[in-house]
């Protein structure tokens, strides 16, 4: 008796022309086809009707639903999806925590333990934003700097994907640049991360 299997096919990547921007989304056309992508206002305010653009993709899929989240680098993607590993915490509620600053601003508070930042986000209580503190606090990239003045504007300074991928996995930014050093720059993303990663194992 043949066996049956179904096949999920997630979108990770939208390239196409951004068609419309609404209040809280984005309809980026992609061979015709009009996808509603849901952003921070930082990811939106950086886009302009017309606009070629690349965005990196969270699909939440429901019973009765099917959600895009879009986010402009692989860093914004991976750090939603270290706030969806909070328990109570759900894709909007992720949008909103990170709208209530730039991705270094919050990982920085999540790092400094500041709860009052996590509160001003729309619709996250004390308990959430202490659970995020204490689920989050060591997986920000922060751990252990010095000087964190410094490192903000590093990273904020600093373009490079693999980095960013890095940094959201939990790394520091001396600790990405370190293990990518000996990486081939030219290698296609996903190895680059791949090579840094078994490097540090």
């Amino acid at each position: 008796m043949a066996r049956s299997y179904i096949i999920w096919v997630m979108i990770a990547t939208l390239s196409g022309v951004v068609a419309e921007k609404l209040i809280d989304q984005v309809i980026i056309e992609v061979s015709g086809i009009g996808y509603g992508v849901l952003m921070t206002p930082g990811c939106l305010e950086d886009l302009q009707t017309d606009d070629s653009v690349k965005l990196y993709i969270h699909e939440h899929i429901r019973e009765n639903s099917d959600e895009l989240f879009g986010f402009l680098s692989l860093e914004e993607k991976m750090f939603f999806e270290l706030l969806l590993s909070v328990s109570g915490v759900g894709p909007k509620m992720a949008i909103n925590i990170m709208s209530v600053g730039d991705i270094v601003e919050v990982r920085a508070g999540i790092s400094n333990g500041d709860t009052k930042l996590i509160q001003t986000a729309s619709g996250v209580g004390r308990k959430v934003a202490e659970r995020v503190i204490v689920d989050l606090k060591d997986k920000v990239g922060f751990a252990g700097s010095a000087d964190i003045s410094s490192l903000l504007m590093a990273t904020k300074n600093n373009k490079d994907e693999a980095t960013q991928a890095l940094m959201a996995l939990g790394y520091t930014l001396q600790d990405a640049t370190d293990s990518l050093a000996g990486v081939d720059s030219k290698l296609p993303l996903d190895e680059r991360v791949k090579q840094a990663l078994k490097g540090k194992s």
